[in-house]
């Protein structure tokens, strides 16, 4: 079993009506009406253009320099992790521990995709969260042929954690190159399901033995959004010679009454570190560090975290 409580994701504790049950009072500004019709049914939206793609392709290039490869080079593309991860499963599969780069923090705050989480949390006070990337190239060797589906919060409490995460695309994702995989059904059926499910049963990893996969393909810009009660994975990469890269962005209501939590957030940003949880290992290196200085925020990332109020 896993310590769930210890690695789970961000979650809000005040809100005690589950998004799929959200009743919209401000207008949509990205999400068209079928758009939220299938956040609310299937657990994720897929946000098309949510950065210009030449953006993204910006970032992808930083991912390639902080992890010092070529990636024109696939010799270059496979190297061993340089720390191990709390969550074993994590291990190899890419992420990569960088932060607060530039272009990291202008993607956060790209006015489209701020509107889209203002579409899914229906308030306009959020604070982004403070997250890594994902370089994953093509696999080495044997593995499970369709990757680990899981959750990222602990879906043995009551009431359910309520919570979202994103994935924005930095190169085309595909069923080749791998990428976002989820169980819909699961998500719609999640209280029966976990009715017929054993009292030990891992509240982190589901037994996805016979459960329907959807394989998520999207173009460089397009942002994922996806409610944390989605199970997901990340599929294999099983082409030749592709990588697949992307930035997790997510955002969550703001908490400026939590002052501890606002005060870390801004010295995280700051002093260019990582979150301090267990399942951020951070780079050892300290290469962010050495080579930035803290990221330019416009007034609307001021605000995103947490420098200026709403």
């Amino acid at each position: 079993m896993h310590d769930a409580d210890a690695i789970s994701h961000p979650v809000n504790r005040a809100l005690t009506t589950q998004l799929k049950d959200l009743e919209k009072s401000l207008p949509l500004r990205v999400l068209s009406p079928d758009d939220w019709a299938h956040w609310q049914r299937r657990g994720y939206v897929i946000v098309r253009g949510a950065v210009p793609p030449e953006q993204a392709a910006e970032t992808a290039e930083i991912l390639w320099k902080f992890e010092q490869k070529d990636a024109d080079d696939p010799s270059t593309w496979h190297t061993a992790q340089r720390r191990d991860h709390v969550r074993a499963e994590l291990n190899n599969s890419g992420m990569v521990e960088i932060y607060h780069h530039q272009r990291m923090w202008d993607n956060r705050q790209t006015q489209r995709v701020y509107d889209a989480f203002v579409d899914i949390w229906d308030r306009t006070d959020l604070w982004v969260t403070i997250d890594r990337a994902n370089l994953n190239p093509p696999r080495q060797g044997d593995g499970p042929a369709e990757g680990f589906i899981h959750w990222d919060v602990n879906t043995a409490q009551r009431p359910l954690p309520i919570g979202v995460q994103g994935v924005l695309s930095l190169a085309p994702q595909d069923a080749e190159t791998g990428g976002f995989q989820a169980v819909p059904w699961l998500f719609q059926h999640f209280d029966d399901w976990v009715a017929d499910q054993p009292d030990d049963r891992d509240p982190l990893m589901p037994d996805a033995t016979g459960l329907v996969r959807e394989n998520i393909e999207m173009a460089p810009g397009d942002l994922l959004i996806f409610n944390s009660l989605l199970a997901h994975g990340v599929r294999p990469n099983t082409s030749k010679d592709r990588v697949r890269l992307a930035q997790y962005i997510s955002m969550q209501p703001a908490e400026p009454e939590n002052a501890a939590e606002r005060a870390e957030r801004i010295r995280l940003w700051k002093e260019i570190e990582p979150p301090n949880r267990p399942d951020f290992p951070g780079d050892p290196r300290g290469w962010e560090k050495a080579h930035q200085t803290p990221a330019d925020l416009t007034p609307l990332g001021r605000r995103l975290l947490g420098l200026d109020d709403w």
